[in-house]
């Protein structure tokens, strides 16, 4: 399967309110090189939701021409028009992406029917793999089974980014459309028990910081040995939950600029993370051995 493994959720570096789009190239080669399987930029953790159009298009592109076959690029191409997604995900698949995530129309809340005519809509447009980005603590709709497996007759649909954090989802989903359907989660810290579960991979935010313990976590478990994978999970555990101690990408950002990636920069509504936030992320790369 093409879509599987240690995928990162790419944060976008600001500089003086642009973005920085040296430091952001500079990035996505070395997590490449530390063996990421994916990448994905323009989601949440690229702060998506305050990045212009251009922007938005600009990162897709510079993404893609820095891994030029290295790596899978899956852009980001949601939103809650499904016009703008469709401009997006054109876009994304012009410049060269290997797939689209395709988030769940936030805000409108549409119905099972609405969630069903949106992807649809987007699945007609394009000839580019879509994963439906399910995420109800965002989006405030859940994408039932059932729509995801009318979805999935469609030419296009190729898998989820499940961020429920049900791990009975990954069973049942693949009970229901079959084990070709790609599940990746969505969520760090369930990421190993979702393998366990039938998943096949997980976007992270996580890997941003530490690309090379996930990406050899994942392959631990391809390869079988459940004890390394298992040892690489409890090291990254408080790591994990250290990125959520405030809304992201505040923690992780903070954490790429304790490591030279880039600037903490964030761009309102987000914004600073607090002092006992940055203790909590900088005590938790410590005791995973990310810094000293």
């Amino acid at each position: 399967m093409k879509f599987k493994g240690s995928f990162t959720a790419l944060i976008t570096p600001l500089k003086n309110g642009e973005v920085d789009e040296k430091s952001f190239q500079d990035f996505v080669d070395w997590q490449i090189k530390e063996g990421t399987n994916g990448l994905v930029p323009c989601g949440t953790t690229g702060e998506s939701p305050t990045l212009t159009h251009e922007e938005h298009k600009r990162v897709t592109e510079l993404c893609i021409e820095v891994a030029k076959g290295r790596a899978v690029v899956m852009a980001g191409a949601g939103s809650n028009s499904t016009a703008e997604a469709i401009e997006l995900a054109i876009h994304a698949e012009k410049a060269g992406a290997d797939a689209l995530l395709v988030v769940t129309p936030y805000y409108n809340k549409p119905t099972q029917e609405g969630l069903y005519r949106h992807y649809e809509a987007i699945n007609n447009a394009v000839s580019t793999p879509i994963f439906i980005y399910n995420i109800p603590g965002r989006s405030v709709v859940d994408m039932n089974i059932e729509t995801m497996a009318r979805l999935a007759k469609l030419a296009n649909i190729a898998g989820v980014k499940d961020a429920t954090s049900d791990l009975a989802r990954p069973i049942q989903v693949a009970k229901t459309i079959g084990h070709d359907f790609a599940q990746l989660s969505g969520e760090d810290a369930t990421a190993l028990p979702f393998l366990a579960a039938g998943g096949h991979g997980c976007i992270s935010v996580t890997s941003n910081i530490a690309p090379r313990l996930c990406a050899e976590q994942h392959g631990a478990w391809a390869d079988g040995d459940v004890d390394k994978a298992m040892e690489i999970q409890e090291r990254l555990i408080p790591v994990h939950g250290a990125m959520f101690c405030e809304s992201s990408p505040g923690p992780v950002k903070h954490a790429a600029e304790m490591l030279g990636i880039c600037s903490s920069e964030l761009r309102l509504p987000l914004c600073e993370i607090s002092d006992a936030s940055k203790k909590t992320v900088e005590n938790a790369l410590r005791q995973a051995g990310i810094t000293n």
